[in-house]
C-alpha cells in the first residue's frame, strides 16, 4: 500500500508539522505537562483546521469535534469552549514563531537553493491589522482605534513570489524601525525595504556588517552630491551618484549611492543603496522587485484567518497570526512538493473537499493538469 493512502488529506496537510525537532521542543520545554486531553498538537490541529474553514469563533471550533473523522484524528470526542479559550490562552506563542520558522525552511530547501541563494534578496515590510478598542485595550493605537502590526522578512521563490521566512508582531503604535534589527541580520544579504525603516545610523553599522540594502530616500532627506556615474542608453534611471546623505540633525558617516529612477506607474523614486559594484539598472529593477510583497499581503489578508480573532488576550491575537502563518507555509510546501501548476487557493478548496479522504485522493487531483479553459483564464487574469 501506497504510504500517502496512510493518511487522510488533512492529516497529510498537516504531518510537516510533527518533525522530531518539534516534538522533541515540546518535551523539552514541558509544553504538554499533565495535560491529558488537550495537547499542544491537538490545538494545532484544531486551530489550523479552523484556518483552513475560517471558522467564525470557538463555538464553531468545538462543533468541528463532532466530525467523528476529525475525533479519530484528535483522540478524543469533544471539546468546550472554555478549554479552547484557556488552551489558546495559554500556548506560548514563541512556541509557533519556532515552527513557523522551522516550515518556512523546510520550504525554501525544497526550492533547491543553497543557504547562500536564499539569502541573496530579501524584502522587509509590515502591514496593519486593525482591531476594536474597546475588546483590545492593550493594543491602542489612536484615540479610537486599536491595531497590530505584522512585520515580516520575506525571501523570493522564483521572481515574483516570496515567501515569509521571519516575522515579529507588535502593537501598531511601534515605528517600523523599532523591528529592523529582529529582521536585518545576515551578513552578505541584500535588503529592500521602504522609507519607513530609514535609519542613517543603522545604515553605517549595516555596511560595516557587510549588510547590503536597497530602500526610498525621505523627501527631507539632506543630500551632498560627491560624484556623478554614467548612465546607459535607454535606461530609466535619470540619475546616478555617489552622496552623502543624513537629515537636519544626523548624517551618516559613510558615502553611499543615490538612483533617481521611476516606478511602473511613472512616479519618481530616489533609491539610496550601500551597492556600487550592480548596474544603476540591476538597482533600480531590484528595488522594484519588492512590490511582490504586496501580493502576499492581499492574499494573506483575503484567504487567511486574521481580521478577526478567537481570543481578546495579546497572547491569543498572536498564535491566530502565527497560525496563520503555519498555514500558509503547508500550503506552499504541498505547492512545491508536487510541484503542481494549481494556484494555492485552488490547493485548499480541494483539501476543504477531500478532508478525511484518503491523501492519495487530494494529491491525485493536485496532480492533474489544468484543464485549457482554466489555463486560459489564468492567462487572462495575469495580464
Amino acid at each position: 500500500m501506497d504510504k500517502d493512502t496512510l493518511f487522510s488529506s488533512f492529516g497529510k496537510w498537516v504531518a510537516p508539522i510533527f518533525s522530531t525537532t518539534f516534538l522533541d521542543q515540546l518535551a523539552q520545554n514541558h509544553a504538554d505537562a499533565y495535560v491529558k486531553k488537550l495537547t499542544v498538537p491537538a490545538y494545532l490541529k484544531l486551530f489550523l483546521h479552523a484556518q483552513l474553514q475560517q471558522r467564525e469563533g470557538l463555538r464553531s471550533i468545538a462543533d468541528d469535534v463532532l466530525s467523528k473523522d476529525f475525533q479519530q484524528e484528535l483522540g478524543f470526542e469533544s471539546i468546550s469552549f472554555s478549554q479552547l479559550c484557556r488552551k489558546n490562552n495559554q500556548v506560548n506563542p514563541a512556541l509557533l514563531e519556532n515552527l513557523f520558522e522551522q516550515l518556512a525552511r523546510k520550504v525554501l530547501r525544497s526550492e533547491g537553493a543553497t543557504a547562500a541563494d536564499r539569502k541573496t534578496v530579501q524584502v522587509i515590510d509590515s502591514t496593519t491589522i486593525s482591531l476594536c478598542l474597546q475588546r483590545y485595550k492593550w493594543a491602542e493605537f489612536r484615540q479610537t482605534k486599536a491595531g497590530i502590526k505584522i512585520h515580516l522578512r520575506l525571501a523570493f521563490m522564483g521572481k515574483e513570489s516570496v515567501l515569509p521566512e521571519r516575522a515579529t508582531i507588535t502593537t501598531a503604535k511601534k515605528n517600523d524601525r523599532t523591528q529592523m534589527d529582529a529582521l536585518i541580520d545576515e551578513e552578505g544579504a541584500t535588503y529592500l525595504f521602504d522609507r519607513g525603516y530609514v535609519d542613517y545610523k543603522a545604515f553605517d553599522d549595516y555596511t560595516e556588517r557587510g549588510i547590503h540594502f536597497v530602500t526610498r530616500l525621505k523627501n527631507n532627506a539632506v543630500i551632498e552630491p560627491l560624484e556623478s556615474f554614467p548612465i546607459p542608453m535607454e535606461s530609466r534611471v535619470t540619475m546616478d551618484e555617489r552622496v552623502r546623505i543624513g537629515s537636519a540633525s544626523k548624517r551618516a558617516k559613510r558615502e553611499y549611492r543615490m538612483i533617481e529612477t521611476a516606478d511602473s506607474e511613472g512616479n519618481l523614486l530616489i533609491l539610496v543603496t550601500n551597492r556600487f559594484e550592480l548596474t544603476c539598472d540591476e538597482i533600480s529593477d531590484m528595488y522594484r522587485s519588492r512590490w511582490a510583497i504586496e501580493t502576499f499581503f492581499k492574499w494573506m489578508k483575503q484567504h487567511l484567518r486574521i481580521k478577526r480573532f478567537y481570543g481578546t488576550s495579546e497572547r491569543a491575537v498572536q498564535n491566530q497570526v502565527w497560525m496563520a502563518l503555519i498555514a500558509y507555509c503547508l500550503l506552499v510546501l504541498v505547492k512545491k512538493k508536487t510541484q503542481t501548476p494549481h494556484s494555492l487557493l485552488m490547493l485548499s478548496r480541494w483539501l476543504r473537499v477531500l478532508l478525511w479522504k484518503p491523501a492519495e485522493q487530494w494529491l491525485r487531483r493536485i496532480h492533474r493538469p489544468p484543464s485549457r479553459k482554466s489555463a486560459g483564464r489564468r492567462r487572462l487574469n495575469s495580464t
